[in-house]
């Protein structure tokens, strides 16, 4: 017996939040497709192969990824950039995709939760009402023992692991013929990194990120753009073209390597469009789920079961994981999570930043394993693995709600206080 108007209003006001999300999600598409033609994401495969090892890449590849999230901010970014080229070199030394990917998502998650610049840890401990630095620390006991037994498990796999044989100097011989490999497309990445270092928002960072590769695409690779471009001469028009087909829609650069073709082929800011779609449809379900009061009724049974600190914590854990799967957003999952649970944490006595961890261990992290999530349709389209499939190997992603519960049942929990209880 809930008016229509209601779900409506909730309708537009969720759509209407994700704007933002969609928007980079386009410029991500072009941006992704505009490394790849300009040379940057092949320069970075090229000379990625020559140095790394097969034994370690995986564990290298986790903490690269770590390292540039934390200070981007976002994984969503740090995947589309660094983890791209990673992917390349994974499959140049003969690592399955899914190890890879799975790899990559768990360091990019890492910098993603821990980073002060991260959309979700500035989410997270301002609706739970804690000092972001604090929080940020208090995270440190459940994120470091995950991201540890996360690289020893990458470090496993790599040693016992007997990939199969490729031939390395194939790879770049393609890569050569395909591409002018060029130490000057690293400019491009430079560039980004001095935007992220400014600050600059996200928008402007993925645009002018694009535009510098597409310039860099005019000087170092014009004769691509003119095949993109279906012609045969160079010409403004020609270039104008392949920059534009580049930016849009799909391309393919011929390389004489069946493989490097599949691997440097680009799908533009179209191809995320499915996506796109997927998440509008996600958003409409969540909210109608919000908007008809079945959500509250299900937390209300959580609710109940709490009778101690470590039910406590391991009811939040999962009901933000629960909340992934029902809203197929991350931000509604780590709000009405935080919402939810904040007045029993006060009741309780227990600082915000138990709860604001709580919800970090469990909804930022497993929304990129849920396929009708926005995280998890964005980086299976930009890595081109299916979500199920890299699932299994996303060992910080599972290992974190996993040892957010852990540390709770160990007693690594301050109890309240009276003080503490009274103040709050």
């Amino acid at each position: 017996k809930m008016r229509w108007t209601l779900f409506e209003e909730m309708i537009k006001k969720t759509v209407g939040d994700a704007g933002v999300s969609i928007l980079i999600l386009l410029l991500i598409g072009m941006m992704s497709a505009t490394w790849m033609i300009s040379g940057v994401v092949p320069t970075l495969i090229y000379y990625g192969v020559q140095i790394m090892s097969p034994t370690f890449l995986l564990p290298c590849a986790c903490i690269i990824s770590a390292v540039i999230s934390v200070m981007t901010g976002t994984s969503w970014t740090t995947i589309a950039t660094i983890g791209v080229a990673l992917m390349g070199i994974g499959d140049a030394l003969g690592i399955p995709s899914p190890y890879t990917a799975g790899a990559i998502i768990s360091g990019a998650y890492f910098g993603d939760k821990l980073s002060p610049m991260s959309d979700t840890t500035v989410l997270a401990s301002s609706i739970a009402g804690a000092d972001i630095f604090v929080h940020i620390r208090y995270m440190l006991y459940t994120t470091i023992p995950s991201i540890a037994l996360s690289l020893a498990l990458y470090l496993v796999i790599g040693l016992f692991y007997d990939g199969q044989a490729v031939d390395i100097h194939q790879y770049l011989t393609g890569l050569r013929h395909g591409f002018n490999i060029s130490l000057w497309t690293l400019l491009v990445p430079a560039f980004t990194g001095w935007l992220i270092y400014r600050k600059t928002p996200s928008l402007i960072t993925l645009l002018l990120s694009s535009l510098a590769a597409c310039v860099c695409a005019l000087v170092l690779q014009p004769e691509v753009l003119v095949k993109i471009a279906g012609e045969t001469a160079l010409s403004v028009k020609s270039l104008f073209e392949g920059i534009m087909l580049t930016c849009y829609t799909s391309t393919h650069v011929d390389t004489g390597i069946t493989a490097i073709n599949e691997l440097v082929a680009t799908r533009g800011m179209a191809g995320m469009l499915n996506t796109i779609w997927l998440i509008l449809c996600a958003m409409c379900f969540g909210s109608c789920m919000v908007a008809s009061g079945m959500l509250h009724a299900i937390t209300r049974v959580l609710l109940r079961s709490i009778h101690s600190t470590v039910s406590l914590v391991c009811s939040t854990v999962t009901s933000g994981v629960l909340l992934n799967l029902v809203m197929g957003d991350q931000f509604l999952s780590i709000i009405m999570n935080a919402s939810i649970y904040k007045e029993e944490y006060a009741a309780r006595g227990y600082k915000p930043e138990l709860l604001s961890r709580s919800t970090e261990d469990s909804a930022t992290v497993t929304s990129v394993l849920v396929p009708w999530t926005a995280c998890g349709m964005t980086q299976s389209t930009v890595l081109g693995i299916p979500t199920l499939v890299y699932l299994p190997f996303c060992f910080f992603n599972i290992i974190s709600p996993l040892m957010s519960c852990l540390v709770a049942i160990l007693g690594f929990v301050p109890d309240p206080g009276k003080e503490e209880a009274k103040h709050d």
